[in-house]
């Protein structure tokens, strides 16, 4: 075989070992304010508010409840969670709800929409947020 041939099969063999490797179960689906409004309209879904508990008191997706995602508990209170529900999840700027996602499909979660670029874009389009 020559050298590029090698090379490719190499490429391709990496690409279908590291594939191979993922311990993700569900999908995770990026959506922008508008797409994730209406997700979290749909019957059933539950929202995921990953940021701490006194950035969720100044404001939140109304029937959000609260996980912080940086505690050390967070692990153990997704595994109170019925994984097989539909999350859709969100923080601040899409930054730890992408590190939160990750790890609920690491758990087994099965239907996770993350709103990309979190909170911060979601009131910039004009969307509600409630304190109580």
């Amino acid at each position: 075989m020559n050298r590029r041939k090698l090379a490719a099969v190499a490429i391709i063999a990496t690409a279908l070992v590291l594939a191979g490797c993922s311990s993700h179960k569900g999908a995770i689906t990026n959506m922008n304010s508008n797409d994730f409004s209406n997700k979290i309209q749909e019957s059933g879904v539950v929202v995921l508010d990953v940021r701490t508990p006194s950035e969720y008191a100044q404001g939140h997706i109304a029937n959000a409840i609260n996980i912080d995602v940086e505690a050390a508990t967070f692990n153990s209170e997704i595994a109170k969670l019925d994984n097989t529900k539909t999350y859709a999840v969100y923080c601040h700027s899409g930054r730890r709800s992408a590190i939160a996602t990750t790890a609920m499909a690491r758990a087994g979660f099965e239907h996770i929409f993350n709103l990309q670029n979190g909170l911060a874009d979601w009131m910039a389009h004009g969307m509600m947020v409630v304190t109580s």
